[in-house]
């Protein structure tokens, strides 16, 4: 596995695991701060300039567009206030929905900075196109690493 994977493998597992933490809302924040840190990782091994500024823009703009996803995270981890059903619920799915979220910006970027871009010229917009499809991979992945 190339560093890249093992970097977004890493992070992956790490949303996932933050996903659980039974505050509402604070698993949200902490895993935000996951996804930043992992674009910082991401931007120095492809020796991009990395600014927490555009990178914290950026990924809430790629997320902001996914509707689902954007309306689901918050309502899941909400949920754990409810004894029971509520905190199963959301223990159940936050988890597989961060770890696939974080996979897809992962990947998204990755392809970017790959093809020669940088933060400064990443265009939200035409990311998130492949954001649906790179998701879809990210639940198989989270799946995956659930199951360890």
């Amino acid at each position: 596995m190339d560093k890249t994977s093992v970097v977004i493998r890493n992070y992956v597992a790490s949303s996932m695991a933050t996903a659980l933490i039974p505050v509402p809302l604070l698993d949200l924040v902490a895993i935000s701060s996951l996804r930043l840190k992992m674009l910082k990782a991401l931007a120095i091994l492809y020796g991009i300039e990395f600014s927490r500024k555009i990178g914290d823009f950026l990924i809430t703009t790629l997320l902001g567009g996914i509707m689902p996803l954007s309306i689901i995270s918050p309502i899941a981890s909400t949920l754990k206030i409810i004894p029971g059903i509520g905190q199963t619920s959301g223990m159940l799915t936050l988890p597989i929905l961060e770890g696939a979220a974080t996979y897809a910006i992962g990947k998204i970027f990755v392809r970017h900075f790959e093809s020669g871009g940088t933060l400064r010229d990443f265009d939200p917009k035409k990311a998130k196109k492949s954001f649906a499809s790179e998701f879809k991979e990210g639940q198989r992945v989270a799946a995956e690493l659930n199951k360890k």
